[in-house]
């Protein structure tokens, strides 16, 4: 009698082989079958089982993707002992259960477009946004606080190596393996702080708990689907909101692709209000690239599996182990801090994104500091008076003190950091340039300026549809008369640009004096 695989191959659908299941598909539809498997973490070992986490998985992954997954369907045989799927409700007794999915175009996976050449940075930068709103809708309370308490965490790290003892010596030398495990342990012990303050933080929620980039699709309409989270062990899919985001960065990491894994967290950073994530964000792709190291051990060494996988999955252990263990060196980029300043409307916020892309920096700006501090929707305007209200003199030196420690964090993970505000009072200025001499980096305050007539039209303009920015024509003239000049800076420290130029020919300059640097 043929095997369930063998049945189905005989019927036209196309087999793609993990080490937990196989996953049948034809043109439109996919079919996921759970392997009868006890691994520890996992357990499909019998139909009850495999059947009730086809439930799970279709249940927890319609957060992400509502239109892929279908439902989950019987396996029958028929009279001759041939495995079939029967469509839902179709009589027939089960010998298996799958999910059933719409099956998305290859060509959209993030995966393949990265392979293509065709995953842009707006690409990650739409993915960012999916996540930080997934993120602030998940579950949130005593029970997934506890899978970021470090004890917690500190035995999952523990397991992986045990789990990997034997397996990883065929792809990785043992010191190079105790050093990994060495760094990971010493920096939950080091940074106990940092890991409190993500519980406190409500940081811990119920997350996907596997973001790769083959599960992640991006149509060219812009909508995205996110497919396949964990849904056999909760402990594997609550956790950090970092720890989600950082298995993508990572994978873009491990795809070459450091640009784009740092304008991830960037943007998640920015979406979700969370640059906090910058004091954790290292362990965690260490952790999740060993984790994806195990993985592919495990399949190099599962007998079922034909040669030419094997081997495929022993290059990509080592080539995660050996990510995992880059996670735990400095950086050999030497960090600088940015601040980029100006008038109301002088183009302050789209010379940031810009630089963001050339220096792969985060932003931080005040405005959306000032919204989140004030409890507020970020388009929810706070129309204030000039100085008074929520930017009045008290409010206005919390946002400053804020953007500074947020700024501090970022550069502990040795990376540069871009600050967006308008920088209009010396002391407020005087504030990066310390936090750069504390810590010997180099310092650059870019000056936005453009004519008043050219601020004031685009403010006219930004009046037409909702805006982050409180900046108004009825503000401007005070703020402009309270602008205290930028003579305290030496000319190393200081790029004055006018705004009202081409944007090319502006951003040109910039690029001069940061690459010169």
């Amino acid at each position: 009698m043929a095997s369930l695989k063998e049945d189905l191959l005989a019927q036209g659908l196309e087999l793609r082989e993990t080490h937990i299941s196989q996953v049948f598909l034809s043109a439109e539809r996919v079919w996921k079958v759970k392997k009868p498997v006890n691994l520890g973490f996992l357990d499909f070992s019998t139909l009850a089982l495999r059947k009730q986490f086809c439930e799970s998985e279709v249940t927890q992954n319609r957060r992400l993707a509502a239109g892929v997954y279908l439902g989950v369907v019987p396996i029958v045989r028929d009279e001759h002992g041939v495995h079939g799927i029967a469509a839902r409700g179709e009589p027939g007794e089960p010998v298996e259960w799958a999910v059933e999915m719409r099956r998305l175009p290859d060509r959209d996976s993030a995966e393949q477009r990265l392979a293509d050449g065709r995953l842009t940075r707006s690409d990650v930068q739409q993915l960012a946004r999916e996540l930080a709103r997934f993120h602030a809708g998940a579950r949130c309370d005593a029970e997934t606080a506890r899978y970021g308490e470090l004890a917690t965490i500190e035995g999952n790290v523990r397991e992986n190596f045990e789990q990997t003892r034997v397996s990883a010596k065929r792809v990785l030398a043992e010191r190079e393996l105790a050093a990994i495990e060495r760094w990971q342990l010493d920096f939950l012990r080091d940074n106990a702080p940092r890991f409190a303050a993500r519980v406190r933080d409500q940081r811990i929620r119920d997350g996907h708990g596997d973001l790769r980039l083959e599960h992640c699709y991006l149509a060219d309409d812009g909508h995205v689907d996110i497919i396949d989270c964990i849904e056999f062990n909760e402990r594997f899919r609550y956790g950090d909101v970092c720890a989600d985001v950082a298995f993508l960065a990572m994978d873009l990491a491990w795809h070459r692709r450091d640009d784009l894994s740092e304008a991830l967290l960037a943007a998640y950073a920015r979406e979700s209000d969370d640059f906090d994530l910058y004091s954790v964000v290292d362990f965690y792709e260490s952790y999740r690239a060993f984790v994806r190291g195990k993985v592919a051990s495990m399949l190099e060494s599962d007998p079922t599996i034909d040669a030419a996988t094997r081997e495929r999955a022993a290059h990509d252990a080592r080539k995660y182990y050996l990510l995992a263990e880059a996670c735990t060196r400095p950086s050999l980029q030497s960090p600088a801090v940015y601040a980029i300043g100006g008038l109301i409307a002088s183009g302050k916020s789209s010379l940031s994104n810009r630089l963001a892309e050339l220096v792969n920096a985060p932003v931080i700006d005040a405005d959306r500091t000032r919204k989140h501090l004030a409890g507020v929707d970020l388009f929810q305007p706070l129309a204030d008076g000039a100085f008074s209200g929520h930017y009045d003199q008290d409010t206005t030196a919390t946002v400053y003190a804020e953007l500074l420690r947020r700024a501090h964090v970022v550069l502990d993970s040795q990376r540069s950091v871009i600050i967006d505000a308008s920088f209009r009072d010396r002391r407020h200025r005087a504030l990066f340039v310390a936090l750069a001499e504390q810590r010997g980096l180099p310092f650059l305050f870019i000056e936005c300026t453009a004519p008043p007539e050219v601020c004031r039209a685009r403010l006219a303009k930004r009046a037409q549809k909702p805006s982050i920015s409180d900046g108004r024509l009825d503000v401007f003239d005070a703020f402009m008369a309270s602008y205290q000049a930028v003579d305290e800076l030496s000319p190393e420290q200081h790029l004055c640009l006018d705004t009202s130029q081409a944007k090319d020919a502006v951003f040109a300059q910039v690029r001069a004096r940061v690459l010169r640097e």
